[in-house]
């Protein structure tokens, strides 16, 4: 079913959104990389600027609420090199296997990030992409392509890959090298075609955007969609540390922010609203944990936060009619596992592919009726 607008009005950092509380900016992150210097940076623009807090997104970005002066902000992100061109700053949405090259994984998907975005920022052409679209790299873990990405890729073995049409295996395997410019290739196929539709999976029949490309394994494989972050103590395989923290329910404030930047450490904001620290020595791992855990970061994988997220709600998103971040936070249960994700109206922004996902009534919650 095609939209009734032409384009989506998806936030960033120079277009941003009107909120109940203030503008809105989201800063994308490819691949969810930030360096600690970027992220101070971010910290300070949120306290001085915002909300004095850092949202994490379910596309692994960070968005700051409550912006006053919106050029303001945009400046200082240009500063940090977080805003490197202005035309395609909201089409920079990319989503990658977060411990790729550093814990498992088939392949280190890494540079494959930066060369995908830095070939979309060459492409005047890309720049018209809904800022919806969402690019996927899964280094064969499986912790990506749950996520539906628009298109993407799926490493096989160290060198070759599925190509990805809405979270579904097409059939056709290329060469991991060749991945960047056949995601720009389908890309700008579906700028051809999209007519008023935002995403892939809004098409009639996606497959038309693999054009002369033949299948050759069977297609229609789907990959479960992963909830709960990486977490806790995590051994790198060159012996190195990284430490996965959840952020309960996305809200990270401005100064545990600073403090995560001042361990130092290369970082990357994950899909499932958390943070890695990588690259760490086993002695500076040790203080950034007993530091940080009693601030409210989670490091414990059986925590009943890693089973809970929520919209933003009231009174932030004048759309709510409820504060669900305080509901959600109520409702803590050890004795839950499987994932509650809490909204405040029907568009249910934020919601993962798997889980229960609770509506707010005006009188309690009523869970959605699952997709098809």
């Amino acid at each position: 079913m095609a939209r009734v607008r032409d384009d989506d009005a998806c936030p960033g950092a120079l277009q941003t959104h009107r909120a109940a509380d203030g503008e809105l900016a989201r800063v994308r992150l490819p691949g969810g990389a930030i360096t600690a210097a970027q992220l101070e940076a971010l910290a300070q623009t949120a306290s001085e600027l915002g909300s004095s807090t850092l949202e994490l997104t379910s596309r692994g970005n960070l968005q700051i609420r409550g912006v006053h002066d919106a050029p303001a902000v945009a400046g200082r992100l240009a500063a940090a090199d977080l805003l490197p061109t202005p035309t395609h700053e909201r089409v920079r949405n990319i989503v990658a296997s977060p411990l790729s090259g550093r814990h498992g994984g088939l392949a280190d998907v890494r540079g494959l990030v930066a060369d995908l975005d830095a070939a979309i920022r060459r492409d005047p052409r890309l720049a018209a992409l809904p800022g919806r679209f969402l690019f996927g790299i899964d280094d064969g873990r499986a912790d990506i392509s749950g996520l539906g990405a628009d298109v993407g890729v799926h490493a096989l073995d160290g060198s070759r890959a599925a190509l990805l049409l809405a979270g579904r295996d097409t059939g056709v395997r290329i060469a991991l090298g060749e991945a960047v410019d056949e995601l720009l290739d389908i890309a700008g196929r579906f700028l051809d075609i999209r007519d008023k539709h935002w995403r892939v999976g809004e098409l009639d029949d996606p497959a038309v955007l693999l054009g002369t490309r033949t299948p050759t394994a069977p297609p229609g494989t789907t990959w479960a969609a992963q909830t709960r972050p990486p977490v806790g103590w995590i051994e790198q395989d060159d012996g190195l540390i990284t430490l996965g923290a959840a952020i309960p329910l996305g809200v990270l404030d401005a100064q545990l922010a600073r403090y995560l930047a001042a361990v130092g450490a290369p970082l990357a904001v994950t899909p499932w609203r958390s943070v890695l620290l990588f690259d760490l020595d086993e002695g500076v791992a040790d203080v950034a944990l007993r530091v940080l855990a009693p601030l409210g970061l989670v490091f414990d994988e059986d925590s009943p936060w890693l089973a809970l997220s929520a919209c933003t709600g009231s009174p932030g998103c004048a759309h709510s009619i409820a504060d669900v971040r305080a509901d959600a936070a109520a409702a803590v249960d050890p004795a839950i596992t499987s994932h509650r994700h809490f909204v405040g109206c029907e568009r249910a922004c934020g919601s993962p592919a798997h889980g229960q996902v609770l509506v707010a009534t005006g009188d309690g919650y009523r869970a959605r009726e699952p997709h098809p």
